[in-house]
């Protein structure tokens, strides 16, 4: 990118100017436009069609969700927010209004990298020093089966996710990296969605991935990658990473070290809930 993102998440950042942005859910394969205003004060907030008050985004309005991030509003559900909310968050955007037109915030690419680029075409404008990132001043620790996803105390915002599928294809693999807005846009932004072409047919019968196509998402058999190349060796281990940065930007992020393993949307706002209510935040 050739833009400058911001060095850390000390200060708040709108964008400097609007945009709009439309495209195909992956579950729903219906269209939908995603419209980004600036906003001076505030915080982050989503709205739902024409005319409907919006309201501030928190980890309290998810609502259970197979394979994806839902968010419940009066005006009804928006699907699949994790992408687009993992780019505001890496990217240090800290108050903006989300405005959806649809059921499902776009898939586009399957990673965080086409609104990244929408975002330093806009720009960014600085509104100045931010609270600290609070500090957690204790362990979390939150297991399904043999996945679990833990918070302990750190002095930055540290991410680590591993994975252990069976297919050879990705096998076992580890990342970690110290997040902020430049390691997120070079690390983790462009990482895409990833999945198994023994699992399509039943998410498809079951009314998922309708939207899913080759382009934008990574699938593997047993033994290979269907579509690469891949952007990165382990790019579904980043893309992993990828989600839990976008469900955690629904709570406050902390000054921890963030370890999932085999994590999933459930756990991670399992955690962000959590940590909302760890830092003294209303759940």
């Amino acid at each position: 990118m050739v833009m400058p993102w911001p060095a850390d998440y000390q200060r708040r950042w709108t964008l400097a100017n609007g945009i709009a942005c439309s495209g195909v859910g992956l579950h729903s394969g219906a269209s939908a436009t995603v419209r980004l205003v600036p906003r001076e004060a505030g915080g982050l907030w989503i709205g739902k069609g024409t005319g409907n008050a919006s309201r501030a985004l928190h980890s309290n309005l998810v609502r259970p969700s197979r394979l994806c991030t839902l968010v419940q509003l009066a005006s009804g559900t928006i699907a699949t927010v994790e992408h687009l909310l993992a780019a505001i968050g890496g990217c240090g955007i800290t108050d903006l209004e989300i405005l959806v037109d649809g059921e499902e915030i776009p898939l586009l690419d399957g990673s965080a990298l086409p609104w990244v680029e929408l975002f330093s075409s806009a720009g960014l404008e600085d509104l100045g020093p931010r609270q600290p990132l609070p500090a957690l001043g204790e362990t979390i620790c939150i297991q399904q089966g043999d996945a679990f996803i833990r918070a302990t105390p750190c002095e930055q915002l540290r991410l680590s996710a591993a994975v252990n599928y069976a297919s050879k294809a990705i096998g076992p693999l580890l990342y970690e990296l110290d997040l902020n807005p430049a390691s997120f846009v070079a690390e983790l932004s462009s990482a895409r969605t990833f999945g198994f072409a023994d699992q399509v047919g039943q998410l498809q019968a079951a009314g998922l991935i309708r939207g899913g196509s080759l382009d934008n998402a990574l699938v593997c058999d047993q033994q290979r990658w269907l579509n690469p190349p891949l952007r990165f060796s382990d790019e579904p281990v980043r893309h992993k990473l990828l989600d839990l940065v976008g469900d955690l930007a629904l709570a406050s992020f902390p000054r921890a070290h963030v370890f999932a393993y085999r994590g999933s949307h459930a756990l991670h706002i399992q955690l962000a809930q959590a940590l909302d209510h760890a830092l003294g935040e209303p759940v």
